[in-house]
């Protein structure tokens, strides 16, 4: 099972190194990012494997999106599932 997170935000240093070590933290195997910085806003969508995810889903949702409100980042997680059906016509 795969999810998809994403991240909005100001640019500051370190902003990769914390949302792939909390992923690490869980046994989340980052697959592919994409990064780009426009002016000074950081954008990043990251492909994770969450199939040895050491939580649940929901859990991780929950702590990125608090890792994100500390860091005055948006993070969302979504689930390959959800994604793969909003693009479903």
């Amino acid at each position: 099972m795969r999810a998809v997170i994403t991240v909005v935000g100001k640019d500051a240093v370190g902003i990769l190194a914390k949302v792939s070590t909390k992923c690490s933290e869980h046994q989340i195997n980052v697959m592919e990012v994409t990064q780009s910085i426009v002016q000074d806003m950081f954008a990043m969508i990251m492909m994770v494997d969450i199939t040895k995810s050491t939580i649940p889903f929901t859990q991780l949702v929950d702590e990125m999106m608090e890792m994100g409100r500390k860091n005055n980042l948006v993070i969302h997680c979504m689930h390959e599932d959800i994604f793969n059906a909003m693009h479903t016509i």
